[in-house]
């Protein structure tokens, strides 16, 4: 009987060192820290995040605490998400361990507010973008697709109809932007009065809404959308955010 039993356990281990062990294709930090203005739409961020790596097979951890913001930490990634942060939400430390994350390879990922957080710090200027400015109320525009072959652009038409708060933007912060999604003007009111001094026409026949670039060693993708809650449970959003971290975190899926 005692031979029996080694014999099956000789077997079972002989199976498991042959079945080849699956992993996700790439893991992904999720971090939506606020310290100004609070999204409601985290929550729905949050479980868009979790469907997307269930359905795509990576990867993800969410947290809102910065310490965690640190080489040993990070290194375990392949991107960081940020959705709908805002304002100075790390200390010059952790700013350093985040910088050294992207320039080791890595990627980052901005959606909507993300433009709004650490206004004082240059280097993520640089990284993000464009820093927010000022947004209207939410109103329903249309989309310009002018980039198809960036990964998740698929699913937009030429010229998509799009419910959202609509930011306008501060002048470029870095001159390598590569715009891929822009907003028609004259199909909204862009206009904004927030006093003190804090307006805007809006941005004129040119409006960005979405870019990529490579910076610093590394990758980043914004994209403006993501204000509304129910923006999370539309496909082609979700299609937009997943191509920007597949790319953030692989370099791939750009068609030549």
């Amino acid at each position: 009987m005692r031979i029996i039993k080694k014999l099956i356990a000789s077997f079972c281990l002989v199976l498991v060192c042959q079945t080849p062990i699956l992993a996700a294709q790439f893991k992904v930090l999720l971090f939506t820290k606020t310290v100004g203005w609070h999204h409601e739409s985290i929550h729905d961020a949050v479980t868009a995040m979790r469907g997307l790596s269930k359905k795509h097979d990576f990867d993800l951890q969410w947290h809102e605490d910065a310490t965690r913001f640190n080489d040993q930490f990070l290194s375990q990634f392949d991107a960081i998400v940020f959705i709908n942060t805002t304002g100075n939400i790390f200390t010059e430390e952790q700013q350093s361990a985040f910088q050294r994350f992207i320039q080791s390879g890595k990627g980052f990922v901005g959606v909507h507010s993300a433009s709004d957080t650490e206004y004082d710090w240059e280097w993520y200027g640089k990284l993000v973008g464009h820093y927010f400015q000022i947004h209207p109320l939410n109103q329903t525009a249309m989309l310009q697709k002018i980039d198809n072959a960036f990964p998740g652009m698929q699913s937009f038409r030429e010229r998509h109809l799009w419910t959202d708060e609509f930011y306008n933007f501060q002048p470029a912060n870095i001159g390598s932007l590569n715009y891929i999604l822009t907003i028609d003007e004259s199909t909204y009111a862009p206009k904004a009065d927030w006093g003190g001094g804090n307006k805007s026409e809006g941005m004129g026949e040119f409006h960005p809404m979405a870019w990529y670039h490579e910076y610093d060693g590394g990758r980043s993708f914004y994209t403006a959308l993501g204000h509304l809650p129910a923006i999370y449970y539309d496909q082609a959003f979700l299609d937009h955010l997943y191509g920007g971290i597949y790319w953030a975190a692989t370099g791939k899926g750009i068609e030549k």
